[in-house]
């Protein structure tokens, strides 16, 4: 796993790539490149192809209503990941700032620690893991140790 140096490949294209933004809430991810980057290095290393990837920062309670609105879910998340499109993928990732930093706070880890396990956990979903048994659960904590352990900031 530590020696993938895929790269990016330049479409020239608007509609593919990741883009990072904001809705409510004054956020600007750090490293944005090399994060692109590993987020792609993942999807390839688990044998996906990816086109465009949206993550989205924003509130609890933006994520709160998304959660309501469209899982029927009334419930504070950390992320809702929204695939539009899976070969090769498309989709959305819906982060809450505020739920990175309360884990954070609770886990006594750094941010940014967690904000880029919760972001290659909704990574991990699009490539086809899941977290709905306890056994699921295992695999997915463990692809994301895997993954972590290979970011470079």
């Amino acid at each position: 796993m530590e020696d993938i140096n895929v790269i990016w490949p330049e479409t020239g294209d608007d509609e593919s790539g990741i883009f990072f933004t904001s809705h409510d809430v004054p956020f600007t991810m750090s490293h944005q490149e090399k994060i692109k980057q590993w987020i792609f290095n993942t999807t390839s290393a688990e044998g996906h192809d990816l086109s465009r990837l949206d993550v989205v920062f924003c509130t609890d309670g933006f994520l709160l209503t998304i959660n309501k609105e469209h899982l029927n879910h009334d419930f504070y998340t950390d992320i809702i990941t929204f695939p539009l499109s899976t070969d090769p993928i498309s989709a959305e990732l819906y982060i809450s700032i505020d739920r990175v930093k309360e884990n954070a706070t609770n886990l006594r880890i750094p941010f940014s620690d967690e904000l880029h396990r919760v972001i290659i956990h909704g990574v991990l979903h699009l490539c086809g893991y899941d977290d709905h048994h306890e056994s699921d659960i295992l695999i997915i904590r463990a692809k994301e140790e895997t993954y972590l352990k290979v970011l470079q900031l």
